[in-house]
């Protein structure tokens, strides 16, 4: 483990502009988020706040908020966010080494939106790859050394097989001692054996076994008869 657990320095809880209004990071306020596993994935409906959660937490760890390596800290010139202004982490030994020296900390992080021009920016030259392969370029290259390693909607341009091979590199990764954090819709990646999985909602977060997320459910019904839910929005 890189990280333990993340918790919010010198906010009142009563403040109420955003993000602070979100029950998830109410809930970082008030009790911050512990890390039970070297693979914990964020889950919930747009809007509930779990991109914002990983995006703080990489900034935080001192990754760009526009996504990339350790080496581009700030590259993109945007401005920490509130939140991830006062992200604080109790860490492993590992993580303490890393917090406490530049040269020695590793990590990514790989947002949907942006991850293209952090791949061109960091020289693999993404206009020769599809879109999928440009993010398969990125876990082939820079996912591979102990760190710490964000990842916002990574299936976003992935194919069911590419999420396939996602995974296996997840798990060499924390084989070799990385830890990742990611938010996703995915059932698929969800499913990874030994992942913590927070459900992130109305109600702030909470764990949930995998069999008993909401994604889960809705997917194995909607894959059972498309119907009962194509019924109720086409003409």
């Amino acid at each position: 483990m890189i990280i333990e657990r993340a918790y919010v320095s010198g906010v009142s809880p009563g403040e109420g502009e955003w993000p602070w209004f979100l029950p998830c990071v109410r809930g970082l306020v008030a009790d911050g988020l512990r890390f039970t596993a070297p693979v914990t994935y964020l889950v919930g409906e747009n809007g509930s706040g779990k991109s914002t959660l990983v995006e703080a937490l990489a900034e935080g760890f001192g990754l760009d908020s526009w996504g990339g390596s350790h080496d581009w800290r700030h590259a993109s010139h945007r401005p920490r966010s509130v939140l991830g202004e006062r992200i604080r982490f109790d860490a492993a030994p590992r993580g303490r080494r890393m917090l406490g020296s530049w040269s020695a900390r590793k990590g990514f992080f790989l947002r949907a939106e942006t991850a293209l021009n952090a791949l061109d920016r960091e020289g693999f030259a993404p206009e020769s790859v599809s879109h999928g392969e440009g993010f398969l370029a990125a876990f082939r290259g820079k996912f591979l050394h102990p760190g710490l390693y964000v990842m916002d909607e990574p299936e976003a341009a992935l194919s069911f097989s590419s999420c396939l091979e996602l995974l296996g590199h997840v798990d060499q990764l924390v084989r070799s001692g990385g830890q990742v954090v990611c938010a996703t819709h995915s059932p698929l990646l969800t499913a990874l054996p030994g992942a913590d999985i927070i459900e992130v909602g109305d109600h702030g977060m909470r764990r949930v076994a995998w069999g008993e997320l909401a994604l889960v459910d809705h997917w194995r019904r909607y894959l059972a008869d498309p119907r009962s839910y194509l019924r109720h929005i086409l003409d």
